[in-house]
């Protein structure tokens, strides 16, 4: 099941920027796995925004729930989970 999830981030200004550090490193880490396991199939920065568009293609809609929760960010995250489907014209 392929999925687009936009992912804005929001940390707020006040949070200790060393306890940040470590967890945009953890976040690093995970989502690179997620993209050599082949879940995380495609992710682009939107310009002028802490903010991403990704794709991911999944078994069900609960492994992406468990997938999404689990990035380090998600406590900072605010996302738009939109399910996608083969198009009829697409020749893939």
């Amino acid at each position: 099941m392929l999925f687009q999830v936009k992912m804005d981030v929001k940390i707020p200004n006040d949070i200790d920027q060393d306890y940040i550090a470590e967890v945009k490193a953890k976040e690093k880490a995970y989502s690179q796995q997620l993209q050599r396991d082949g879940k995380w199939v495609h992710i682009w920065r939107i310009v002028g925004e802490y903010a991403n568009i990704s794709i991911f293609d999944v078994e069900s809609n609960d492994e992406l729930h468990d997938l999404l929760t689990a990035l380090p960010l998600f406590p900072y995250m605010e996302m738009q989970v939109t399910p996608l489907a083969k198009h009829y014209s697409s020749i893939k």
